[in-house]
């Protein structure tokens, strides 16, 4: 169990480190079409903590299958508001 709790917990590390050095080297004008694709997932996520919180195989995973919910739904909706903004912000103005 210690074995593979190290293991979880050094992919976790990398994955941080390397999503960190990926996000910083993007350049401003890249970063509306990636909020696009960032919304895409967080939606693959939403329904990843749906089918977490209705599998009710313990009372800690339903409870924290439904904050991944709501969490889920918080970065969902968040983005598509901030890209939508950010999309009318290249509009021609009549």
């Amino acid at each position: 169990m210690t074995v593979m709790l190290v293991l979880l917990l050094t992919i976790f590390v990398l994955a941080i480190i390397v999503g960190f050095e990926v996000i910083t080297k993007v350049p401003p004008t890249l970063h509306t079409p990636l909020m696009s694709g960032s919304n895409a997932i967080s939606g693959i996520t939403l329904v990843g903590a749906l089918v977490s919180a209705g599998y009710e195989a313990t009372v800690w995973t339903t409870l924290l299958g439904t904050i991944a919910v709501i969490f889920a739904t918080i970065n969902v909706v968040g983005g598509f508001l901030v890209t939508h903004r950010m999309l009318a912000m290249f509009k021609r103005k009549d």
